[in-house]
């Protein structure tokens, strides 16, 4: 499993030898990392290596303390092989990538379509996706989440299963083009250097690449292309603006820029739930599809009702009802009372706690 220096952990194993841009010799496979051998790699700017599978820690308590309960906790050991299976499928077609500059479809096919038919019964996708996600292998997770994502959002727009079931895939390889992004770039917690960021940008590029010399699709190959394409042309690589962008890449723009606010990585700390839709809202007046990103909030919004929301004051309640038309500011419960967060401007919620 790869994993960059700041996240690796005392206790890890590595999985091969390391050595240092000069060849050097650094450490061997089988070492079992101490506090000092972190601080020797940090030392020698070691990017990214590769460990033996950590065995993962997944939430069993809510941010209330409370524990998991059962019914969450029967759900999440039914589902977890399958996402565990996705994740380390998405890593082997990275490797593939680079080591051939292809991947097989059939292994994206046996990776990622299990995942979508145990999910696709779930309603309440994206409590099943963080009560499923580790704290590692963040580029594959993100791979998978997308692709769930996607998956969901062309369903929610009343395409058929061919094509949802395409635009899950298209969401599930959309960056596979990082697997030629140097690590020191991909996993820098700093800010990027101009020619850095304009490596990163290309990505995009060698997604479209790899996915077409390996017979994928050709929705999947401009997905992976356009992905970062903006409605007002402020994207990349190529500044498309509007219709010009491929709807199956528009559909993964909103599943992408969604999995990453929530994600915690190394230069970003994950976003508020409640807060990460707002800034949705707000992009799809002029990055993101509008029809694309509201149909994605609207059947997202419903997922909070009965969850606990934590107002401003600190008061914690329950979310009863979502509001028709103010989006934001649901009725919440608290004890034996009821608050109309969108009759009372001081009500504000700091988050949705799952």
């Amino acid at each position: 499993m790869r994993v960059h220096l700041t996240d690796l952990q005392p206790g890890d194993r590595l999985a091969e030898d390391i050595f240092t841009e000069q060849g050097l010799h650094v450490l061997s496979s089988g070492t079992v990392l101490q506090e000092r051998d972190l601080s020797r790699l940090e030392l020698l700017r070691i990017g990214y290596v590769e460990i033996e599978r950590r065995s993962p820690v997944y939430r069993t308590e809510f941010a209330t303390g409370e524990p998991e309960p059962e019914a969450a906790r029967q759900l999440r050991q039914r589902l977890l092989p399958y996402y565990e299976d996705a994740v380390a499928g998405c890593e082997l077609l990275f490797k593939r990538a680079v080591e051939e500059g292809r991947i097989l479809e059939s292994e994206a096919e046996e990776s990622f379509r299990p995942l979508v038919d145990n999910f696709k019964a779930e309603r309440d996708v994206i409590s099943l996706l963080l009560m499923l996600n580790s704290q590692d292998d963040y580029t594959y997770q993100h791979s998978v989440q997308v692709g769930m994502l996607s998956f969901y959002l062309a369903k929610w727009l009343g395409w058929s299963e061919e094509e949802t079931l395409l635009a899950g895939k298209a969401g599930f390889l959309h960056d596979i083009g990082k697997c030629r992004i140097p690590d020191t770039i991909l996993g820098k917690p700093g800010k990027l250097t101009d020619e850095e960021f304009a490596e990163v940008r290309r990505h995009t590029v060698y997604g479209h690449e790899i996915i077409t010399a390996s017979g994928g699709d050709p929705a999947v190959a401009v997905a992976a292309l356009q992905h970062h394409e903006r409605s007002n042309g402020s994207g990349y690589p190529s500044g498309l603006a509007g219709d010009s962008i491929h709807p199956m890449a528009r559909v993964v723009a909103v599943a992408d820029v969604y999995s990453a606010m929530i994600s915690s990585r190394a230069y970003q700390e994950k976003q508020d739930l409640l807060a990460v839709l707002k800034e949705l809202h707000r992009l799809s007046f002029k990055e993101l599809d509008p029809r694309m990103t509201q149909t994605f909030i609207r059947h997202m919004l419903p997922n909070f009702i009965g969850k606990k929301a934590e107002l401003a004051s600190g008061e914690v309640g329950i979310v009863v009802m979502n509001h028709p038309t103010d989006l934001f500011r649901p009725l919440i419960r608290i004890g034996e009372r009821y608050v109309d967060t969108s009759s009372d401007s001081s009500c504000e919620i700091k988050q949705i706690i799952l």
